[in-house]
């Protein structure tokens, strides 16, 4: 019974350090923002080039919370990494950055796009970031 106690308490510490090896933080290159990883810096210094040359016209950094209101238990709330419009006149979008994705983020998209169908969230994932990273990282300063 005691190695399955130790067992159990090994597994709840591999699970609490899931995301150890994540820089999460501020970056002096931008601003006083707090970036949950290195991934999610390096997407916003991707929309500052975007900004730069004129692709998009504005960003924010979690701006909005969006709430599943009939739900009693469980994720009952979503807030998305970025918001981005294309043009000054356009409906913006958002953007999720998921190195990994947990059955936590995979219901809160699930939850998204059964309570408001009408809000386009891109998912930024593994795949997707390597490829940025592939064509930006040596064009964007700070790139980590």
């Amino acid at each position: 019974m005691r190695q399955k106690q130790n067992l159990n308490q090994d597994q709840v510490q591999k699970t609490r350090n899931r995301y150890s090896h994540i820089k999460q933080g501020r970056r002096p290159d931008l601003g006083d923002t707090y970036y949950r990883s290195g991934w999610e810096a390096n997407f916003c210094r991707y929309l500052n080039f975007l900004l730069k040359h004129k692709i998009i016209v504005k960003w924010l950094h979690e701006p909005d919370t969006f709430w599943f209101h009939d739900i009693k238990r469980g994720t009952r709330s979503y807030l998305p990494d970025f918001k981005i419009w294309e043009k000054e006149d356009s409906t913006p979008f958002y953007v999720e950055v998921k190195g990994y994705m947990d059955s936590k983020s995979r219901v809160k998209l699930k939850r998204m796009k059964k309570y408001y169908p009408d809000v386009k969230v891109v998912l930024v994932g593994k795949k997707e970031y390597k490829s940025l990273e592939k064509q930006f990282s040596a064009l964007i300063k700070y790139w980590e």
